[in-house]
């Protein structure tokens, strides 16, 4: 699954008139816990995206979940871009944004609540979803780490 987060156009006058240039921004996932982020530029649209699909791929990472939604509540930053992420409870969906829904549901995360907080930059949004995302640990790992068990 890919999704489009944003598609930017960039100028540079010449002896000729304008030529442009794209630059676009992609989340990619396989709705199943793995989910990455691509930017690909080209003079075109369609080869950008391409670009940035493939740099997606390759940039994926793992996202704890838990049944439909996250262990537990989380913030990420990333430059003046705040995220705060909270579970859900069944039949809930994703409430966010368009840069932080993409993100979400590229991971397969279907009842969330997110804020976000300072940029709405949807580059910066996109960086500081994943950021929160990777700190996410599930129950069973942190009962092993600290020895005990959490009701």
């Amino acid at each position: 699954m890919e999704k489009v987060v944003k598609i930017k156009r960039c100028s540079a006058v010449v002896k000729g008139g304008r030529r442009f240039s794209f630059a676009a921004m992609v989340v990619v996932g396989d709705g199943n816990g793995k989910v990455g982020w691509g930017y690909g530029k080209a003079n075109e649209v369609p080869p950008s995206v391409e670009k940035a699909v493939k740099e997606g791929m390759r940039s994926m990472v793992t996202v704890a979940r838990q049944d439909s939604t996250i262990p537990h509540v989380v913030k990420g930053h990333y430059g003046a871009a705040r995220v705060i992420l909270v579970p859900a409870s069944a039949g809930t969906g994703v409430i966010a944004g368009s840069a932080v829904r993409a993100v979400c549901e590229a991971a397969g995360i279907h009842d969330i609540l997110t804020k976000s907080f300072g940029s709405t930059n949807p580059v910066t949004l996109v960086k500081a979803t994943l950021g929160a995302l990777e700190q996410l640990r599930p129950q069973v790992d942190v009962e092993r780490l600290r020895g005990v068990t959490l009701s």
